[in-house]
């Protein structure tokens, strides 16, 4: 890591969601390398005490905050805890998520609003409790894990995409209102990294999918697309898409729309 990016971070108070495995397990073992205080959390408590073990010794001792982003009591009481303890967060990664395998008609409303309220509003409730005191010391950085899919739609994909284009509205909309005092808002868009979250994909009846995509598994790696958000946060992009080949998509939407509606039903959702 450059010595710049390591700057960055070195003693900031970093909070991750969805730090438990993939690309927020990355986060937090490359950041706690920095000499940041790191808080990692998720809903699974005991692959986050084997993260903070596999973190060994640093600066400081990662600190363990599990809960369950679909529950908007328990992110608000998650929120209260992390600032009772630190009084501050510098620099939020609101990564945790799930993604799906269902098609627009057969994704019951209730399955809609489960995506939601994990992808996106548990993010925006942490956000809205963490930005006073970012505004207070005059220093703030929120990054949004988003995806490729939150640039266009995708077959299998509807409530996972909707959920990743209302990250951008919103994290957008902060920046154009607070950019002046010194909060930072970046969004992430990885295209296919090599995680479980196809596994944990839900289908129509709210079960797990439980196949790795072929996409998934020739996907980057978790280290390398970390890297890569680490970099990107530290210049202070605003948006930063991350991947391989797939990222030609959201470009020939924009550059070359007929084209991109030509390809995009062609691809294997699966």
């Amino acid at each position: 890591m450059k010595e710049s990016v390591k700057r960055y971070f070195t003693d900031r108070i970093i909070w991750i969601t969805g730090a438990s495995s993939g690309i927020g397990e990355a986060l937090a073992k490359i950041l706690s390398g920095t000499g940041a205080r790191v808080i990692i959390s998720s809903h699974e408590p005991e692959e986050l005490k084997r993260v903070k073990e596999e973190i060994g010794k640093s600066k400081y001792d990662p600190f363990i905050l599990p809960f369950d982003l679909s529950d908007p009591s328990a992110v608000e009481k998650a929120a209260d805890t992390v600032l009772n303890k630190f009084e501050r967060v510098d620099i939020f990664f609101t990564n945790g998520g799930v993604s799906t395998r269902t098609s627009a008609m057969e994704t019951p409303v209730e399955l809609d609003r489960k995506v939601m309220e994990i992808n996106y509003f548990s993010g925006l409730i942490l956000s809205k409790k963490l930005l006073p005191s970012m505004l207070a010391s005059g220093f703030g950085h929120i990054i949004a894990t988003s995806s490729i899919s939150g640039k266009f739609g995708f077959p299998l994909r509807s409530a996972y995409a909707a959920s990743k284009h209302a990250l951008h509205g919103f994290y957008e909309s902060v920046w154009t209102e607070l950019k002046d005092k010194g909060i930072r808002t970046t969004l992430i868009c990885p295209g296919r990294v090599k995680t479980k979250i196809s596994l944990h994909a839900l289908d129509k009846d709210g079960k797990e999918y439980g196949k790795m995509s072929k996409g998934q598994a020739e996907g980057i790696d978790p280290f390398d697309c970390a890297y890569q958000i680490a970099r990107a946060a530290s210049k202070n992009k605003r948006e930063a898409l991350i991947g391989g080949k797939e990222l030609i998509m959201p470009r020939l939407k924009q550059y070359f729309p007929g084209i991109f509606y030509k390809l995009v039903t062609r691809i294997d959702p699966s």
